[in-house]
Parts: C-alpha cells; sequence; structure tokens
C-alpha cells in the first residue's frame, strides 16, 4: 500500500479524516477540483449540497480510476463548500459515502474550507485530491 495512515493517540479522534498521511508510493497524482457536473456539463442537484458532493466526489473517483487509482490512494483532498457551516457537514458526508457505495478506504487527510461561492453559479461544492500510487 502506497500511504501510511497515522492517527497519533495525543490527538483527538477523527471523524471522517486522517491526522497524518505518509505517502510511501512512487507516484503522485494531483487531481484538479471536481464539481457536481455530468459528462455534458450539466449542474447535478443544483441547490442540493448532498446531491451535489455525491456527484463531486463521484467525478473525483472517476477522475482517480482513468489514471489508474482508486479511493484507497487519496492522501489528502480539499473541499470547498459555499457558505460553510457546521449543519451542512452531515449532508457533505452523506454525499461522499454515496459516492463511495460501500467501499472499504481509509478517509485521508482532509480540509474543508467555507468560501463566498465557486467559479460556475450553482455550485455548492468543490473536491481536489492528491492520491499516491505504486510505479
Amino acid at each position: 500500500m502506497p500511504l501510511e495512515h497515522i492517527d497519533p493517540p495525543t490527538l483527538m479522534k477523527p471523524m471522517g479524516y486522517t491526522h497524518v498521511v505518509a505517502a510511501t508510493g512512487a507516484r503522485t497524482l494531483y487531481v484538479a477540483g471536481q464539481g457536481a457536473f455530468d459528462a455534458q456539463w450539466q449542474l447535478v442537484g443544483p441547490g442540493d449540497l448532498e446531491a451535489q458532493a455525491r456527484q463531486a466526489y463521484g467525478n473525483l473517483l472517476l477522475a482517480l480510476e482513468g489514471a489508474g487509482a482508486g479511493p484507497e490512494h487519496i492522501a489528502k483532498s480539499t473541499m470547498y463548500v459555499v457558505g460553510l457551516e457546521q449543519a451542512k457537514l452531515p449532508a457533505v458526508m452523506r454525499g461522499i459515502a454515496a459516492a463511495l457505495g460501500g467501499r472499504d478506504a481509509r478517509p485521508p487527510a482532509s480540509t474543508m474550507v467555507g468560501v463566498e461561492r465557486l467559479a460556475m453559479d450553482g455550485m455548492l461544492i468543490e473536491i481536489e485530491a492528491i492520491a499516491v500510487v505504486d510505479a
């Protein structure tokens, strides 16, 4: 496995992320921010954060698949959420879980950032990632 997940016992128990991920693989993938668009550039789930999180994370998984990787290879992810507040966290997490479809993968080191808006009108979330695979 090209990643080592580390959660020091001296830190609080993480919920949905890992405190430290050490990359031991040889090939690093940088995945551009993925929004909730289908292959025809139609926004999926206008006004629905959970639906957009599911589509955006699904797009991230498709991008990784195209490079020969999967969710288990994600070392770091950053999620940008319009108008982020604590009450929106469950919708994001449900959307990601739905996109994973029961696949078992340790959560990566992750940061969620609240933003005023994203590049395209109607976008509520954008997710980027760094993944590591063996050469």
